[in-house]
């Protein structure tokens, strides 16, 4: 498995109404003040609220997160307001358990 590069992950509330693909583009590339030649792939997941945006550059993603200042608002098309909390993306720390392992291995 590889780290996500050039990546960030727009991270909506859970509780917030569900929003489609179509506002979720426009919102973003608004939002950001992106053209569609700086990203490469745009991806959702559902269930977590997650939409993850993949830039063509390192230095792109970073001074969108810089301008942005990890968190911004999207009004719905109801009129309720959601906080979306903007990172870098990554795998982040994991727990692996590891049973069995002999003693003479640790140290």
């Amino acid at each position: 498995m590889s780290e996500r590069q050039n990546t960030i992950v727009c991270a909506f509330d859970i509780r917030s109404p569900r929003i489609s693909a179509y506002e979720i583009h426009e919102w973003f590339y608004a939002q950001m003040c992106l053209n569609d030649q700086e990203t490469t792939m745009v991806q959702t997941d559902g269930p977590k609220r997650h939409v993850y945006i993949k830039f063509r550059d390192n230095e792109r993603m970073q001074g969108v997160l810089q301008s942005i200042g990890g968190q911004v608002e999207y009004r719905h098309i109801n009129g309720e307001i959601s906080i979306v909390r903007i990172s870098a993306a990554g795998m982040g720390p994991r727990r692996a358990r590891i049973a069995n392992l002999p003693l003479e291995s640790i140290g």
